[in-house]
């Protein structure tokens, strides 16, 4: 754990104070908390939503054969086409 400093408004500052007493937290732990919701959950299933989405058309037959497909886009002089 690292420490950082911040600068609060005042109306923020007495915000979090009065909720650190209701919740019988600190105000570290509710910025903490309030960071790890904004930017590392969100990270999170960002990443899940991705890794779910893996592999979600493999078994369709209505589609055309992938490899088939690149492999007759790199037949040819194709390449040489695209330098020129």
């Amino acid at each position: 754990m690292r420490r950082t400093q911040l600068y609060l408004e005042d109306d923020l500052w007495k915000t979090l104070h009065v909720l650190a007493r209701q919740s019988r937290s600190t105000v570290s732990e509710l910025v903490r908390k309030a960071l790890r919701e904004k930017y590392l959950d969100d990270a999170a299933r960002r990443k899940e939503a991705l890794l779910s989405a893996v592999g979600l058309w493999k078994d369709r037959t209505d589609l055309p054969d992938a490899q088939a497909y690149v492999r007759s886009l790199r037949k040819g002089n194709r390449l040489q086409r695209i330098l020129k």
